[in-house]
């Protein structure tokens, strides 16, 4: 083989080696940007992002009040006629169970119904559940805005006899004291795994 076809050779050779490497890899590549791009940085948080309303004894609750105590956040309304006021039922009841360590974190309820949830009307509704759970709520951009903080969903749905019921996310979210999500509460979990979830929150906010 002379000189020039061993150079030719070598030649084809490269080109069949990039070719190949941007076959493999170059698929990857723009998976890799549309992933850094797409959405939020990656030091973004999903939930837990910035958010501002006003709790029914008129204190403005946003990210920053929060910090520094863990807490739990879910969504409802003051005509849920069974999933809400059992949810708040139910941690009212935990929180007796955990004691001086209910302190300790805050609780809150997100009305997902601004329409109707006035201050006045939240404050006189709280008054059945324990003093420490506030009731937040906004305006109809306020309150879409925690809802995608929390990547959660809520929808009006008319009723037959011309009014509406709100649909929503119906779990209790554990955030911890730097804003961080760390889980979610089931009230149809044990009971003592529900308090361990909490007793675990707690222990590593600390």
């Amino acid at each position: 083989m002379t000189g020039l076809k061993i150079i030719r050779v070598g030649i084809w050779g490269l080109v069949a080696l990039v070719t190949a490497w941007l076959i493999i890899f170059g698929r990857e590549l723009p998976l890799r940007q549309s992933e850094r791009t797409d959405g939020q940085d990656s030091s973004t948080p999903t939930i837990g992002r910035p958010f501002q309303l006003v709790s029914h004894n008129g204190q403005v609750i946003n990210n920053d009040a929060l910090r520094g105590k863990p807490y739990m956040a879910f969504f409802g309304f003051t005509h849920c006629p069974d999933i809400c006021p059992t949810t708040l039922f139910e941690l009212t009841d935990l929180m007796k169970e955990l004691g001086p360590a209910a302190d300790d974190f805050n609780i809150a309820f997100i009305s997902v119904d601004p329409e109707r949830d006035t201050q006045e009307i939240l404050k006189g509704y709280m008054s059945s559940f324990d003093p420490r759970i506030m009731a937040l709520r906004g305006d109809a951009e306020e309150t879409a805005t925690v809802v995608k903080a929390f990547a959660a969903y809520s929808r009006k749905v008319p009723t037959e006899d011309g009014n509406y019921t709100m649909d929503h996310t119906a779990g209790v979210y554990l955030m911890d004291g730097k804003g961080g999500f760390r889980g979610t509460l089931d009230m149809h979990e044990n009971r003592e795994v529900r308090l361990e979830k909490i007793r675990n929150l707690l222990a590593g906010s600390s």
